[in-house]
């Protein structure tokens, strides 16, 4: 059995989320947590918050046992593109594009 939680539009790049979300991949739960605890980045306290979530889910919707997970998927899928402009000397327009993700999180328990 396995348990899942999204978070959808979340405003940081998918590039910049995906160096993070690749160190937890098929770790156990709680060195998952640990890991991401201690790592000084925005998306780290993101995706952390999204593990919990799929936790809390396996414990409470499948009364899974919390030592006994691990993190069977995880990735992040871009989201929404915010288009804006930035006005620049001599009357020239420079295009942001302000991006988002949508992150996910499979846990599992082990056999």
């Amino acid at each position: 059995m396995e348990a899942r939680a999204i978070a959808k539009d979340v405003r940081i790049a998918p590039r910049k989320s995906r160096l993070v979300i690749d160190l937890i991949r098929n770790k156990s739960v709680i060195e998952a947590d640990t890991i991401l605890a201690n790592i000084n980045k925005e998306a780290a306290r993101l995706i952390r918050k999204v593990l919990t979530s799929a936790v809390a889910n396996a414990e409470n919707n499948l009364g899974l046992d919390k030592t006994k997970l691990f993190v069977k998927e995880a990735y992040i899928n871009e989201g929404q593109t915010l288009k804006r402009m930035k006005f620049g000397s001599r009357g020239h327009v420079d295009p942001i594009k302000k991006r988002s993700s949508h992150i996910t999180v499979v846990v599992s328990e082990k056999n």
